[in-house]
């Protein structure tokens, strides 16, 4: 048996090389197929090498793009792959539109597909990625839910039940497995940056519902620029090309922001897992920060990811600056003593234990 992997974005493959390592350590015949949906072949390279992982058997350098334009560009190329390659089963992972253009692509031509991190939702038919999720979960014969909660998702659309695996999350797995790699690798250095562990908070905000609208983006930025004076803390923005040219575009410039330049993963895993609370508009980041126990407070009117609220580790605050700077006050007060609800680390070896036995007919 075979199995492709159809990815597109770092965070794809952060989450996904738990699965990667799982089918290495089983001697599973595999190979990946990369879209470059967002970054540069070279960039990715060094991505791959940094993690410790085999390159991309395939890249099909697709670059950003309308919506439809890049998923239908990702469709042809990845079938073409795929009907060359003749895969057994096809993993996918997340909401983006690689996630979408594989899961069709094998569909069409009846490959089996997985889907990790299936069952999510938003309940917000706006944002483009949770058309993704829910179209890929209704396409797919492997759903690998992480959580109860997202298994009772599938379940209410009805999914039948023998579809679905609960493994918990592969973002911990990855975490444990990249903490060690990053502590040996280090490429960044908090004095540098003039911080203190514990001493500073972080920031990730990208998403175009919120750096494309002036007003919304220009409040955000109002309510950091406050909490960073108000808690007399450094608040530290590696800023997304995308962000720093819409931030020149509506000539926004924060005073009490430290802006600096994007950081590869191994860093800004450590910048995660030493700050003393963390706001950000990232799925993968409100995961990570409820990993590592950092408090964390979302900038966004709602979450995929809603285990973090329920465990405490997470408030929604939105876009506007009172509610921002009151819920990291909330957030400060909190004991960061909560469960993590995304499992205990093995859902790489889980999901490929599944999908080898389902091909052996176990």
């Amino acid at each position: 048996m075979t199995v492709a992997i159809v990815l597109g974005t770092r965070p794809e493959l952060i989450k996904m090389s738990p699965v990667i390592r799982a089918l290495e350590k089983a001697h599973a015949p595999f190979f990946i197929l990369h879209t470059g949906q967002h970054y540069s072949y070279a960039m990715d390279n060094v991505f791959f090498e940094q993690l410790g992982l085999p390159p991309a058997r395939y890249n099909l350098e697709i670059g950003s793009g309308r919506h439809g334009e890049q998923t239908g560009k990702m469709l042809i190329g990845v079938e073409k792959v795929l009907q060359a390659e003749q895969p057994d089963i096809v993993l996918v992972e997340g909401d983006t539109n690689s996630v979408l253009a594989g899961a069709l692509a094998a569909s069409k031509l009846h490959i089996k597909v997985g889907h990790v991190e299936a069952g999510l939702r938003s309940y917000d038919r706006q944002m483009p990625e949770e058309i993704n999720r829910i179209l890929t979960d209704h396409c797919s014969d492997y759903l690998f839910a992480p959580s109860e909660m997202a298994k009772a998702t599938l379940l209410g659309e009805g999914i039948p039940e023998a579809r679905i695996f609960v493994t918990g999350n592969t973002i911990v797995d990855a975490i444990f497995q990249h903490l060690g790699i990053a502590r040996n690798n280090a490429d960044t250095d908090l004095k540098a940056l003039n911080v203190q562990p514990r001493n500073y908070f972080l920031v990730t905000l990208h998403r175009q519902e919120n750096v494309d609208d002036r007003a919304r983006f220009a409040s955000i930025l109002e309510g950091l620029d406050r909490i960073a004076a108000e808690f007399d803390i450094p608040v530290v923005y590696p800023a997304h090309p995308r962000s720093r040219k819409m931030m020149q575009q509506f000539a926004l410039n924060p005073a009490n922001l430290r802006l600096i330049e994007p950081l590869s993963f191994l860093a800004f895993l450590q910048l995660e897992g030493n700050a003393r609370l963390i706001l950000t508009d990232s799925g993968g980041v409100q995961q990570e920060a409820c990993i590592l126990g950092v408090p964390c407070v979302t900038l966004r009117d709602n979450t995929e990811w809603v285990e973090t609220l329920e465990v405490g580790a997470n408030l929604l605050a939105g876009a506007q600056p009172d509610r921002i700077v009151t819920a990291t006050a909330l957030m400060l007060a909190r004991r960061n003593d909560w469960t993590n609800p995304f499992g205990d680390g093995t859902a790489g070896e889980t999901i490929v234990k599944t999908v080898l036995e389902a091909a052996a007919g176990g």
